[in-house]
Parts: structure tokens; sequence; C-alpha cells
């Protein structure tokens, strides 16, 4: 195999190198690789049988208009059309041999985080940190599977809204016992540091419900906010999604829709913070995302 350092394209000459050719782990042992636009018979034979998207469509065709309309109202809420949301759900169903369709619903999508709190555990407390800048993964537009580090700067500027969409089935086995969402926001007044609370309190026993809670200002000069989930003498799960962190026209919230709470980034992504980082999590005690159709 050639090995080299530094490519030089000829000018006009671009267009043609990326189409047969692709950049693969760009980080670690960065390499250039051939980029399969040609299937042969065969292989065009084998992705066509792999592919879930002919038997998707058919479902999707014998759909009536209210079904239809049912899944656009909820793709709405993720920024998706309601064909996209149905292919993600189908697929997820296919992959798991579970019968069916799923009933779309306004309150949860697909994946959603779930908190499971079993014995010897009774607590668990989970964070999301909002400082003025952090590093994220966002997509490569036009690239298959490509990922990049982005620096974000998240100017704040009040009011600052919170919320999720959650189902509970938690019971109590200590007192004092609580279950709540909220946002811790530092801020510095007249030369100190000062910290401020924005709490929403969750039910312990619930079907799917919104709970939202908003602060309009806040004194002096903002520094950070936190959002945080904390049970406390409690055992169960609670389901949730759909998060919430709206301040300056837009939701900060990372991995709102609940794909992966615990993905962890590494390698040349280790700059990237959790998305959710756990601060309680004891023995017993677990978080993930999870998908759910009720």
């Amino acid at each position: 195999m050639a090995k080299t350092s530094y490519i030089s394209i000829p000018a006009g000459s671009e267009d043609l190198f990326f189409k047969g050719l692709n950049s693969n782990d760009r980080f670690m042992f960065s390499r250039i690789v051939r980029k399969d636009t040609l299937l042969s018979v065969k292989r065009k034979k084998g992705v066509s049988q792999r592919s879930l998207l002919p038997a998707i469509s058919e479902i999707w065709a014998g759909f009536s208009d209210e079904q239809k309309a049912a899944w656009t109202a909820a793709a709405s809420k993720m920024g998706l059309k309601g064909w996209q949301l149905f292919v993600q759900d189908q697929c997820i169903r296919i992959k798991n041999g579970m019968p069916g369709t799923a009933t779309p619903s306004l309150l949860h999508q697909s994946w959603v985080g779930q908190i499971h709190i079993e014995a010897p555990a009774q607590e668990i407390k989970i964070a999301q940190y909002h400082p003025n800048q952090y590093w994220i993964s966002k997509k490569v537009y036009g690239k298959k599977g490509m990922y990049e580090p982005v620096l974000i700067k998240e100017s704040f500027g009040p009011p600052l809204k919170i919320g999720l969409n959650y189902s509970s089935n938690l019971s109590v086995v200590s007192s004092p016992n609580f279950a709540k969402f909220y946002a811790e926001i530092g801020y510095s007044y007249q030369g100190r540091n000062l910290l401020t609370y924005l709490e929403i309190p969750l039910d312990y026993q619930s079907d799917w419900k919104s709970a939202e809670a908003t602060i309009s200002s806040i004194p002096g000069i903002f520094i950070y906010y936190i959002l945080v989930i904390h049970i406390f003498g409690l055992r169960g799960d609670l389901f949730f999604d759909n998060i919430k962190a709206e301040h300056s026209g837009q939701n900060w919230a990372r991995d709102p829709y609940c794909r992966d709470v615990n993905q962890t980034f590494t390698r040349a992504f280790y700059q990237i913070p959790k998305h959710w980082a756990p601060v309680i999590l004891p023995e017993g005690a677990e978080y993930d995302s999870v998908y759910k159709d009720f």
C-alpha cells in the first residue's frame, strides 16, 4: 500500500478526486480509501435484499390519511417529516423482532431516556453542563457517517425555559424523598458568585405528560447553568424525552430527543462532554436510552 504524507490535487481535478476517493478516520490513523459508488449486479441485489425500505414503504402506503397525519404531527416535534420518523421507528421494531407498528405520540418519539433504580440504590443524579463554551459532535454535511468536533459558544440571554416530557413509576423507600428536574444557574453579583435554581418537581406515578418552568431574569453576570435530574429516596423507573433548555431564541439542550443519553466520546472527540454525566450513580442505579412505543 502506498503511503503519502501530503497530496497536492491539481486545480480543476478536485471533483474527480473526491468522486472516487474518500477520507477515512481523519484523526488517529488518517488515510484515503476507495469510495464504492459503483456496485456490481450481485452487490446491488444483496443491498436491495437487506434494505428494510421496501417493506416499510408498503406499510406506510397502507396507512389512512389520519394515521399519516398523526405521524406527521409527532415528527414535527423533532423537525422531521412523518415518513422519516416512521422509517426510523419501524426499523427499530423490525431489527428487534417487535411485531406491528407503533402509535405515534406528541410526547415521546422512538428513543427515550430511562432512569432505573433498584436495591440497594435509592438515589441517582445526572447532569448536563452548559458553560459559556463547550465542544459538541456534529455531522459533516454531505459526508456519510462523518462527524467533527465543533466549538459552541452559548451566549446566554434570559428568559430561560426548561422542560421535558416524562412518565414515571416510582415508589417511596425512605424519607425524605423527591424527584425533580432543575437548572442550577451560576452568576456573579456585587463581587460574589451565587446560585439560583429553576425547578420542576416530578410526579412519582404518572403517564406521559409535559412539564415546563421559566425564569425571566437573572441578577448580575451569567456564568453557567447545569441541567439536573435528581431522584432521592425512591426506586423504580423514570422515562423522559424532548428536553428543553431554551434561551436566546433556541433550544440548547444536547441530545434533546434522547437518542443516546449515556453516550461517551473518545479518541479525537475526547474534549466533548457526555450528554448526561453521572454525579451520583450508586450500585443498582443506571440510565440509558431505550425504545418505547407507549
